[in-house]
């Protein structure tokens, strides 16, 4: 009996290795990817006080918070950002040099998204010219399909197409986003010849219009926002129709694609992310799915009015009601500890440069127009050739690569003449040759940067370090980003749920290392051109 007993024994811890090995990796039902658009991670911790312990809160507390995460690249602008956050390398790899160029071979203005043989589905013609095509490299969300043999869903949804297409990847089951001329859903043929049944109930339920209709006041009495400067000023813009930039503001009037300039953008995608969690059944079946979700509202709105406004307190007060929705909708739906979650930011963006010199804080515009008008004269006499410069934008100066080569100029030469005659301007930091950078006098990090950030095939010949606060004048009101300083480059990054350990990782990481982190936890390779390496903190 003794001996039976140890052979039934041994069967029995046999068969139980057995039934282990069988159970395949260990991977999340769901991994959902959050990015707010032009969200600084100050943001955090500036309205602690008045968020929900089941929005924000819940993240920070029951995740784990990388306090110290930035960009390592530049211009700090939409398309590259997220195609960092998914591809975990740098523009000069994955080739999204910036949400618009110029090609140096044809000389053409490329939009990151557009694909004029791409064609729409769903929505209008022009809208629908968008697919992954300009992006170089796979994405994680690419890797996961390739790991489990295209058996994981990826779905992917913004009311920006950039916001969609870039995180989906080239393998994307569908990236949706909102048509700029009358706020639908709809893709392209790149990803689908037709919208599924749901895409287009959705669409005819027509809630732009109803929440628009709804007018835009302060979520809370507006006496309580003091994280923010007086309402009605001079450094925001306004609504068509408005004659001052004070609250409430009456958007039932408004185009019904204004929505993405109001909090209610937001609202609409996380109705539509809901819609897509239930009707595509993410989560429910036998591998892994990504849920990949960018909110492109904080960024309009934060443009319009700028950080300190009671309207950007407000667009995050209720965007921490939004987060609460999601994460309640993905408990109910996938499971408590089912799935994986990340939240971060594709960048930052500066104060408004006339409140920072409201404030005795050096600050000012610069007018690229002017600027070009300028260099194109005295360019005209050294060399006696008219628009030697093309353009002036994202931060680049662009020589025109046409000019050059029909007088056989030489490029150098005018290159030095720019950067002697405008790196004393007092909006100038730096003006340096992107051809010349290893013998250039940028600082270490930021020559990195630069160097991380430089398409060769996509991005201008000189670049232009303004001192920090100023911008370029796009606007007398409002504010941008696109710079290296740490007010366009310091995101959140938080990380939630199956996988992830507590607490708070203080380190310096960056973007690049989502990816990275990523493809550890699910036990995949690596984009193929990833720089990033796992945050070893974050995960249990």
């Amino acid at each position: 009996m003794k001996y039976i007993s140890g052979f039934l024994l041994l069967m029995l811890s046999f068969t139980s290795m057995v039934a282990q090995n069988n159970k395949g990796v260990d991977r999340p039902k769901l991994v959902v990817g959050v990015v707010l658009d032009q969200m600084r991670s100050d943001y955090l911790y500036r309205f602690y006080n008045r968020l929900s312990v089941k929005g924000f809160k819940r993240l920070m507390h029951d995740g784990n918070v990388c306090e110290n995460t930035f960009i390592n690249y530049l211009p700090s602008y939409t398309g590259p950002g997220h195609a960092c956050i998914y591809t975990g390398t740098v523009p000069s790899l994955h080739g999204i040099s910036s949400n618009d160029w110029i090609d140096r071979e044809s000389g053409a203005n490329v939009y990151c998204t557009a694909d004029i043989e791409a064609n729409h589905t769903g929505g209008t013609v022009k809208a629908g010219k968008m697919s992954p095509k300009n992006l170089w490299s796979s994405t994680i969300t690419d890797e996961l399909r390739l790991a489990t043999n295209f058996k994981s869903k990826v779905i992917a949804v913004s009311v920006k197409d950039r916001g969609a297409i870039l995180p989906g990847g080239h393998t994307a089951n569908a990236s949706y986003w909102m048509d700029d001329s009358n706020a639908v859903f709809m893709s392209s043929d790149f990803y689908m010849k037709e919208l599924p049944s749901w895409v287009k109930e959705f669409n005819d339920r027509k809630l732009a219009k109803t929440y628009l209709q709804n007018n835009w006041n302060t979520l809370y009495p507006i006496n309580t926002y003091t994280e923010s400067t007086t309402d009605d000023n001079l450094y925001e813009g306004k609504f068509i129709g408005e004659t001052a930039t004070k609250f409430p503001h009456v958007t039932a009037n408004l185009p019904v694609n204004d929505i993405k300039k109001t909090p209610y953008g937001n609202d609409i995608v996380l109705d539509f992310t809901k819609e897509a969690i239930v009707r595509e059944k993410l989560g429910q079946g036998t591998a892994t799915d990504f849920l990949a979700v960018s909110f492109s509202s904080t960024d309009y709105i934060g443009h319009a009015y700028g950080p300190n406004s009671v309207e950007i307190e407000d667009c995050y007060l209720r965007m921490d009601k939004t987060i609460e929705q999601l994460i309640d909708f993905l408990d109910a739906e996938v499971g408590d500890d089912q799935y994986t979650l990340f939240l971060t930011a594709d960048h930052g963006v500066a104060h408004v440069p006339l409140f920072l010199k409201d404030h005795k804080i050096p600050a000012g515009l610069y007018f690229t127009s002017t600027l070009k008008t300028e260099l194109n004269g005295l360019l005209a006499q050294k060399f006696s050739k008219q628009n030697i410069v093309k353009d002036i934008s994202e931060n680049f100066i662009w020589i025109n690569d046409s000019v050059v080569n029909a007088y056989n100029l030489n490029k150098f030469q005018i290159s030095q003449e720019i950067i002697r005659h405008i790196r004393f301007k007092k909006e100038i930091h730096y003006a340096v040759d992107m051809h010349e950078m290893v013998g250039s006098n940028l600082p270490n990090k930021i020559k990195e940067m630069a160097i991380n950030g430089f398409v060769e095939k996509r991005s201008g010949d000189i670049l232009l370090l303004l001192n920090p606060g100023w911008l370029d004048a796009y606007s007398k009101t409002g504010t941008t980003h696109g710079t290296w300083n740490p007010y366009d480059t310091h995101i959140p990054l938080i990380w939630y749920g199956w996988g992830i350990q507590k607490g708070i990782t203080r380190k310096e990481v960056y973007m690049t290392d989502i990816a990275a982190t990523l493809a550890t936890l699910l036990h995949i390779q690596m984009p193929n051109a990833c720089i990033g390496k796992t945050i070893e903190e974050v995960l249990k």
